[in-house]
């Protein structure tokens, strides 16, 4: 897809589909609602963000007795009220000097059993339950895991322009100079190219050299890069509010027997998992072949992570590929599919793409060249 193509805004009709469909999976699993704080599910739900996080209570309010209703200080109420989603939103607010728990508890049941956002300030969750003692809570993503896990169209098109922007970045990426230059300099290359792209947000830039590739979540650094090293690229944001992950590992100048024969073991544990997606699937499945293979080779003590995670207005959320996880796979879903083999003091070698589950299988939301590329 052209990473310049042109998206239809969510409109207030999508937003009020999100918190019905809400609604009904919160009395599904028990719950009497769900109260949700500024951070990624208020965004999909409403498409509010404050302009800054603080200790005011802003809370959506979701029950199936009344419409949504959201609490917000006083002082932020017109732009709660310029959201996409405010037209299906009763909007309050409270004033500084008022109790802002003792409004918030008026607006669901004394006695109930809600969800509540993972981001939720402590202060805040404290708050209510003096207020409303009888109350029982439960975070969203234990009480509803799958909560923003199945995408519609109009998020699917979002996150396929993300990872178009994201191969556009790697194709740019693997034609400038490695050899000689910090690893920092490489990451604030990848960061400048995925905004040129397209990204308003670039959430990380791994460059693992050597034997920094062998560190999954290495932070970029000073060390610089040289000739036959084989080095990690691990990079991603957010494009128009949706997220792109994406991972390659490339040699520098030249390779070794070794690290092509690492390399085609993780692109064939990476290939099998991804021929494995399909509606019905147990998501611990995909982990479990992507493993073997790995296994089998030799190197299953060198994997040392799941093999993926979901992905949407956050760039890390569930579903995730990882043993014990028994949620099947449903048309809709989207997550990484993340293999890989990490050598300690030596090099590492993962290969990322996303991927969305359809009707019949899988497709990839990112279609760089998966062989071991060689740079400069």
């Amino acid at each position: 897809m052209n990473p310049e193509a042109k998206l239809a805004a969510f409109t207030s009709a999508d937003y009020a589909a999100r918190m019905a469909r809400v609604v009904d999976d919160a009395q599904a699993a028990g719950l009497d609602g769900v109260l949700v704080t500024p951070g990624p599910d208020l965004v999909w739900l409403t498409g509010y963000q404050p302009t800054a996080i603080t200790e005011r209570l802003t809370m959506l309010v979701l029950t199936p007795d009344a419409p949504p209703s959201l609490l917000v200080p006083i002082l932020e109420r017109a732009d709660a009220e310029a959201a996409a989603g405010a037209p299906g939103i009763q909007i309050s607010d409270w004033n500084d000097g008022t109790d802002p728990y003792q409004v918030a508890s008026g607006l669901f049941r004394q006695d109930g059993r809600f969800g509540i956002s993972d981001s939720a300030w402590a202060m805040h969750l404290l708050g209510l339950q003096d207020n409303a003692p009888e109350t029982r809570y439960h975070s969203i993503s234990e009480a509803l895991p799958m909560m923003r896990a199945i995408k519609d169209a109009e998020e699917l098109a979002r996150l396929a322009l993300a990872g178009a922007a994201a191969d556009a970045t790697y194709y740019e990426i693997v034609n400038l100079q490695f050899a000689g230059r910090r690893e920092s300099e490489v990451a604030a290359d990848l960061a400048r190219l995925l905004r040129e792209f397209g990204h308003e947000q670039v959430d990380f830039t791994i460059v693992g050299s050597g034997p920094n590739g062998a560190k999954p979540h290495h932070e970029s650094g000073e060390r610089v890069i040289q000739v036959g090293d084989a080095v990690v690229l691990d990079f991603g944001g957010l494009m128009n509010g949706y997220g792109s992950d994406t991972t390659r590992t490339v040699c520098v100048g030249e390779s070794t027997a070794e690290q092509r024969d690492v390399h085609e073991i993780v692109r064939q544990a990476q290939q099998a998992a991804f021929d494995v997606v399909a509606p019905g699937v147990p998501c611990q499945e995909v982990d479990r072949v992507a493993r073997a293979v790995i296994s089998d080779a030799g190197y299953g003590r060198e994997f040392i992570h799941r093999t993926g995670h979901g992905i949407g207005v956050t760039t890390h959320e569930p579903p995730y590929m990882v043993e014990g996880e028994e949620q099947l796979l449903q048309p809709g879903m989207c997550f990484s599919i993340e293999p890989g083999i990490y050598l300690a003091d030596r090099f590492g070698v993962r290969i990322e793409d996303i991927v969305t589950v359809t009707e019949i299988g899988g497709e990839r939301f990112n279609n760089t060249d998966r062989t071991l590329r060689i740079v400069e």
